[in-house]
């Protein structure tokens, strides 16, 4: 019989073309997830996720579902998944989910994390985790423009896709800023996220920082739904996606 299964995963993106499978290639996350599962029932099975991390980017606590037909209880196929897929893909659990659970449709929040290593003196072993930014960043202006982008706004100048359909309003409930140490660590906490959304919202602090912009263009953002009043977009090694949340 079919039964739904619901997982978490792990996984290091750094040699990954993202999470979504491709034609071109199948170095995907969903595309080494698919293949394994295919192999380990004999037919075909699709692997959705709360959602397509880019190119680059970790995940400490991705959710996915998929359905198919096994007579292996959860924690064998955990392990089997485990066993199977490469050191830098890992399954913290699987369960049993009900027929209806989605991991994006039914997702309700999610909460992002952006390290920026402030240093003029690269960590070599930390560079695949890390974005690292050698001259000193205010620290005042990025609260005040983090100030700004809390709450439920129009971000349509925060995504990387030009011409969509669907609602670009989103909230984020909270932004945190932690000095670590030489680190800054940023975590992002929302309803959802658009396409690109993060690392961009972390390119504008960052010129904020840098004071290239003031905290108040983001107002300018939000007023003109423009792209280009918006920050650079961040490199991918930097964030990682922590955790998914539902009802």
């Amino acid at each position: 019989m079919k039964q739904n299964y619901r997982a978490v995963l792990q996984y290091e993106g750094t040699r990954y073309q993202g999470w979504q499978k491709q034609i071109s290639t199948d170095n995907t996350i969903q595309g080494k997830l698919e293949s394994l599962l295919t192999k380990m029932v004999g037919e075909t099975v699709e692997v959705n996720s709360s959602g397509r991390t880019d190119a680059g980017v970790h995940a400490y606590g991705q959710v996915i579902n998929f359905i198919c037909d096994t007579s292996m209880e959860p924690e064998e196929i955990r392990d089997y998944m485990n066993q199977y897929l490469p050191e830098d893909i890992g399954v913290i659990s699987v369960v049993v989910a009900g027929e209806r659970f989605h991991a994006r449709l039914n997702a309700t929040g999610k909460i992002y994390r952006y390290r920026v290593l402030n240093s003029k003196i690269p960590r070599i072993f930390d560079r695949r985790y890390v974005f690292q930014v050698s001259e000193d960043l205010d620290l005042e202006a990025i609260k005040k423009g983090i100030s700004y982008l809390e709450g439920k706004h129009d971000f349509k100048a925060f995504t990387a896709k030009k011409n969509t359909k669907k609602s670009t309003v989103r909230t984020i409930h909270e932004i945190k800023m932690e000095p670590v140490g030489e680190e800054l660590v940023f975590t992002f906490y929302g309803d959802g996220f658009l396409y690109h959304m993060v690392r961009i919202l972390m390119g504008t602090l960052l010129e904020i920082g840098q004071h290239r912009r003031t905290p108040e263009s983001i107002l300018e953002a939000f007023e003109t739904g423009d792209r280009v009043k918006a920050g650079f977009l961040a490199p991918a090694q930097g964030l990682a996606l922590m955790q998914v949340f539902y009802d």
